[in-house]
């Protein structure tokens, strides 16, 4: 008769299985967290540092968890993980073919998250695969299942002709009801309509939204807002509460309030004139690829 050998339980043994077990747990928080985010209108860069954020607060080692990812593919969310570390560059380098093909796998799998990151690539043709109607047909299934964010989308769809007829109309519709379920997009989104006129001109609905939108944490929102008071629009002017919400919206990583701060200390409007801090912000915003603040820098430094 013969007796199997039973390896015998060590304490490295019992630590590597909670580690693992952990890991599991990690990675379906950070799927959450992303997800949550997409529905709270967050933009990719926050997304991004609050996964870094997460990843650092709960003391876990980049490299452990990418190697775990490696090698644990056998559930949506680690698939979906594994093509957002490849597409923005954590621990490994830029692949977004790469992370288009995990997220494709994922979505297959029915994870909304991987829906949402395909619907975008699809959309602009991130990852070598442009194909508008694709990115329509994810969206319209994260809008039947009530998601804000696939709602938002949707509505952009409608709204840009993007695997559809342009209908603005529906675009409308699709705004007020994710802004009514408190996306800080959707409240955005309405807020430029309504200025516009699109249906109805009133700017004070185009404030209190976006007012809402800046509330939600949104950096567009908090640009749109600070538009709105530097030039009087559905509220008083007021160019130091501009000043304020330009810099916030900045610092949160935005392109267009870097512009709009760097053209504030430029003209010294709401601020003492500073061309240094605003050679600095045109220099945040030009290496986020705005042609305007490219322009600006060769403007201002040329004068130097």
């Amino acid at each position: 008769m013969n007796i199997k050998e039973i390896e015998p339980t060590t304490q490295k043994n019992i630590h590597d299985n909670i580690f693992e077990e952990d890991l599991g747990i990690v990675v379906d928080d950070l799927v959450n967290l992303i997800f949550r985010e997409v529905n709270e209108g967050k933009e990719e860069f926050v997304r991004k540092r609050h996964v870094l954020e997460y990843i650092k607060n709960h003391n876990i080692n980049l490299q452990e968890i990418y190697n775990w990812l490696l090698n644990n593919q056998n559930d949506s969310n680690s698939i979906y993980l594994l093509g957002y570390f490849n597409h923005y560059e954590i621990k490994t380098n830029l692949d977004k073919k790469r992370a288009f093909e995990l997220y494709a796998k994922a979505a297959s799998l029915e994870n909304n998250l991987a829906k949402f990151s395909l619907a975008y690539m699809y959309e602009d043709g991130e990852g070598g695969c442009k194909d508008h109607d694709k990115a329509f047909e994810l969206t319209k299934k994260l809008a039947e299942d009530g998601h804000s964010g696939g709602i938002n989308l949707l509505g952009y769809c409608y709204y840009n002709g993007i695997g559809t007829n342009i209908d603005t109309q529906k675009a409308f519709k699709l705004y007020q009801k994710a802004a009514s379920l408190g996306n800080p997009k959707s409240q955005y989104n309405l807020a430029l309509m309504y200025e516009a006129g699109i249906f109805e001109n009133n700017n004070n609905k185009a404030f209190e939204l976006c007012k809402k939108s800046a509330e939600g944490g949104y950096s567009g929102g908090i640009n749109l807002l600070a538009y709105y008071y530097n030039f009087g629009i559905g509220t008083k002017v007021d160019i130091e509460k501009a000043f304020e919400l330009y810099q916030e919206a900045a610092n949160l990583g935005n392109c267009d309030a870097q512009n709009n701060l760097a053209f504030l200390y430029e003209r010294g409007n709401g601020v003492e004139k500073d061309i240094n801090q605003a050679i600095y912000w045109y220099k945040k915003s030009a290496k986020q690829g705005s042609s305007i603040a490219q322009n600006k820098l060769i403007e201002l430094l040329a004068e130097d």
